[in-house]
């Protein structure tokens, strides 16, 4: 097949899969400044790998994060967003000891519940743009 910009190519099957994710902490406390931003897109972008995704577009505020993630459709959404909040959350709380406060009994950074849309209808350098523009806390 061949390659087109956008659209991942394997030995049958050609997928420009893209999902927009948004994950928010646990009871929305402002817990993020930037160094854990920064080594949380590191983290996330080991487990996409590990998925044979691509983070292709990461950003966040103090209180959630925005991916935008390309995924071969072998890989079942709810399955990649439960390693990326479990991995991210238990490094985390590892790495940035003083994170701990906001974890409560829980030992829980992200709430439950994430949002996921497929990025279909949407030209792809508009969610960029707009995960870009997130207001990267300093």
């Amino acid at each position: 097949m061949a390659e087109r910009p956008g659209i991942r190519t394997r030995r049958h099957c050609a997928f420009p899969m893209h999902a927009h994710l948004v994950f928010v902490t646990k009871l929305r406390h402002k817990v993020f400044a930037d160094r854990h931003l920064t080594r949380m897109e590191a983290i996330m972008r080991d487990v996409c790998a590990d998925f044979e995704a691509e983070l292709v577009e990461f950003n966040g505020e103090d209180n959630h994060v925005h991916l935008l993630v390309n995924f071969p459709p072998k890989v079942a959404v709810a399955r990649l967003v439960n390693s990326l909040k479990g991995v991210s959350s238990r490094r985390l709380r590892q790495e940035f000891p003083d994170l701990a406060q906001h974890y409560y009994q829980a030992n829980k950074l992200w709430s439950g519940s994430y949002f996921a849309g497929s990025v279909g209808g949407t030209p792809l350098s508009v969610v960029q743009q707009y995960i870009e523009q997130q207001n990267r806390p300093g």
